[in-house]
């Protein structure tokens, strides 16, 4: 076995809890801007310490008044909004348990939440999910109903108004009573495989973590930081971030919206993103477009090549005089307007969910954008490791972070343990004893190795090996990885369990497609369905599937694929809402389309 820890580098009082750090912000800088929200009219506004420490107190002494009773379960179920932030430290305040729901959560889905969690009381965002509420709490077995209250009209001032007898004392006294070892919240896995598990994460997790993180990361995260949140905040990755920027002093702003995410980075001007590999691609795949739509393709690829060897050559400690002439002047013709698109103070990111291609992280590298790729669950508070500034390499997802450790098993299985680490999966003791060892590291089910500094690399998923008929064990995570980076490429699912050769179902990206193909002299209305069988599409795919083949054997390569008409989504259940794939949900619903791959490849053969 392989093992690698880094020490704490800070002694966490066992007394605090998470909304000692927003009590701090409002006695030490009460002016200080936490939040830059929209108001009504659709206007930025700042929320201070100050102001928000009001609005947080008036919430929780009005879940006091209302019933809420200490380590009460309280679900959330909304957008990313700031409102979000709002009722989680409300909660912890009135000394309740916040556990987050998916805005995309079907009845059903809620329904076992609600039993497995107990709920008293339910959080939605707008009149549909109330519905949707309503609806799951009819179909579950909970004796006793919660009350559902709506974000958005009249209830969350009415709750404000009705906590004006609470006393200051009552409310420090349920304030302060939870430590690090008592329960923040519950967080149900976004169910890649069987029915969502309730992780159950503690203060101490999120308060250590958090203070760690700030202590390891200097001079990226503090109150001169700020980050636009547009993550999905029932995930632990948003969650986490939301809570470390309180406790940093940096500055925070919510966005529902996707697609205005590049207008309201420019409003922001944050310094630090917080993002999955997609919407990295994505950013890279909008400047590639608008380069072509300039007619500037042939700068542009050489400054991303630029871009790409500048960075490599940097890590290596030698790059020649040519190379920073040239990587000088790109700077100012084409690096510098890719910043701007991103506010232009934007000097750092933080990856994770699933592998950034090392090529798109020395692009922005190279840009002048380090994307700090870390490891992590949502057992484990979000990153467990981080390829953090001070001890950088691409290629790894970097370190433990201080208080934790990881360990590589005999058969490659990552395992981890430290002060991330959640206490355990709610009600569910026969579990527990399967994921923890008897000297309490944490089974991850993912697949890994250590380099020569003890960095951790990600190789595959312990459930996701692909057996083919011939023995041969396939990660499927480094081909798709590969061919997803590509332009056109939306989602790659590599199939062949128990077959012959190895194969891909491949869907392509409905954004850019009309560009890909004006690009190409091709008609840019052309439907999905026609690219599905269109020549030029299959000769590219076919080309990005060899250039994923060069990097495995031959045994391991892709041998066929098809391209499919509708792309893999949240509401259609095949990707979480971190945007990873659902492979159980993929191979049931697209079953006979992998039986047909194999058919026809079959018939091809005789033929030969």
């Amino acid at each position: 076995m392989q093992d690698t820890a880094t020490p704490a580098l800070i002694d966490v009082p066992a007394q605090m809890n998470t909304t000692d750090f927003l009590e701090q912000q409002s006695r030490e800088d009460p002016d200080n801007v936490l939040f830059t929200r929209r108001d009504s009219t659709g206007a930025w506004v700042d929320v201070t310490a100050a102001q928000f420490h009001a609005q947080v107190v008036a919430l929780a002494k009005g879940l006091i008044s209302r019933g809420t009773q200490p380590g009460d379960r309280v679900g959330i179920m909304s957008a990313t909004r700031f409102e979000w932030s709002l009722l989680d430290f409300a909660l912890w305040y009135a000394g309740a348990v916040s556990v987050p729901i998916y805005e995309t959560s079907s009845a059903a889905q809620i329904a076992w939440i609600a039993e497995d969690a107990e709920l008293s009381l339910v959080f939605a965002e707008t009149p549909r999910h109330a519905q949707t509420i309503h609806e799951g709490l009819e179909a579950s077995a909970l004796q006793s109903r919660p009350s559902v209250l709506q974000i958005e009209g009249e209830d969350l001032a009415a709750l404000r108004d009705s906590g004006r007898e609470v006393s200051a004392q009552e409310l420090e006294s349920r304030r302060a009573a939870a430590t690090t070892e008592d329960l923040a919240t519950v967080i149900y896995t976004s169910g890649v495989t069987g029915r969502p598990k309730g992780c159950e994460l503690t203060h101490g997790n999120f308060v250590e973590h958090s203070l760690q993180t700030i202590a390891a990361m200097e001079g990226v995260v503090g109150r001169q930081s700020s980050t636009v949140l547009f993550l999905p905040m029932a995930h632990v990755f948003a969650r986490f971030v939301s809570v470390l920027f309180i406790a940093a002093g940096g500055r925070v702003a919510h966005t529902t919206d996707i697609r205005q995410l590049i207008e309201d980075l420019g409003d922001i001007q944050p310094t630090f993103l917080l993002g999955v590999p997609r919407v990295f691609e994505k950013i890279y795949n909008s400047a590639a477009l608008k380069a072509d739509g300039d007619g500037r393709t042939r700068i542009f690829d050489a400054a991303v090549d630029t871009a790409v060897r500048w960075s490599q050559a940097s890590a290596e400690g030698r790059v020649p005089w040519t190379l920073r002439l040239k990587h000088r002047l790109f700077s100012r013709l084409v690096y510098s307007k890719l910043r701007a698109r991103m506010g232009g103070r934007v000097t750092h990111a933080f990856s994770g969910g699933s592998p950034l291609g090392d090529r798109l992280a020395h692009f922005f590298n190279g840009v002048g954008i380090q994307i700090i790729e870390g490891y992590g669950l949502t057992e484990t508070t979000a990153p467990v490791t981080g390829n953090l500034p001070a001890h950088y390499r691409i290629g790894t997802i970097g370190h433990p972070l201080p208080g934790n450790a990881v360990r590589i098993a005999e058969d490659g299985e990552v395992l981890v343990r430290g002060s991330s680490l959640f206490r355990g999966y709610r009600n569910r003791p026969e579990l527990n004893a399967e994921s923890f060892s008897a000297d309490g590291w944490f089974y991850t089910g993912d697949l890994g190795r250590l380099d020569e500094q003890g960095r951790l690399i990600i190789t595959g998923r312990k459930k996701e090996i692909i057996v083919t008929s011939g023995g041969k064990n396939v990660s499927p995570a480094q081909l798709e990885d590969a061919i997803r980076a590509d332009l056109l490429v939306s989602q790659a699912v590599v199939v062949g369990d128990g077959k012959p050769f190895i194969s891909s179902m491949i869907t392509l990206d409905g954004d850019v497609a009309p560009s890909w193909l004006r690009g190409k002299g091709l008609d840019p209305e052309t439907s999905m369905k026609e690219l599905t069988e269109h020549p030029e599409v299959l000769t590219h795919v076919q080309q990005v599937i060899d250039s994923a083949n060069a990097s495995v054997s031959q045994a391991e390569s892709i041998r066929s694929f098809t391209v499919l008409e509708d792309d893999f989504t949240i509401d259609s259940g095949h990707l979480t809402p971190s945007l990873k794939i659902r492979r159980a949900e993929v191979m049931r619903d697209f079953q006979r389309v992998v039986e047909n791959l194999y058919e026809k490849a079959a018939t091809r053969a005789r033929r030969r």
